[in-house]
């Protein structure tokens, strides 16, 4: 059973950077799309990034577009998502996503239902 475990959350002035970081445990996540989702209070989780298994490929959605990047280290079994002028909109839980396909496009992670593992979430506050 894979464990994602999200930490770099923490409050940020608007215009700030945060680096978001997901560990994988229990299995090597060398050969699966990851991703990362958000939820701000009262609203649904949605889609933020994701990306290939071995990096090449990379999704956003349209909010975060052109300020926010997701990388990975497969060797450190880690993802990435680099924030930059983080605004009032952004401050959301973020959750760190997988699915369970081993080579899977990482396209099919824009959709909640083929998410099969969820981290335990990291908040992000941006302030005004």
């Amino acid at each position: 059973q894979v464990q994602l475990v999200e930490s770099g959350g923490g409050l940020v002035q608007a215009g700030g950077s945060l680096r978001l970081s997901c560990a994988a445990s229990g299995r090597t996540i060398s050969m699966y799309p990851m991703g990362w989702f958000r939820q701000a209070p009262g609203k649904e989780r949605e889609f933020v990034a994701a990306i290939s298994w071995r990096g090449g490929s990379t999704y956003y959605a349209d909010s975060v577009k052109d300020r926010f990047t997701i990388s990975r280290d497969n060797d450190k079994n880690t993802v990435y998502l680099q924030m930059n002028s983080l605004n009032l909109d952004d401050t959301a839980v973020y959750y760190c996503a997988s699915n369970r396909g081993a080579f899977a496009v990482a396209s099919i992670l824009q959709s909640r239902s083929e998410v099969d593992y969820w981290g335990q979430g990291t908040q992000v506050t941006v302030s005004s």
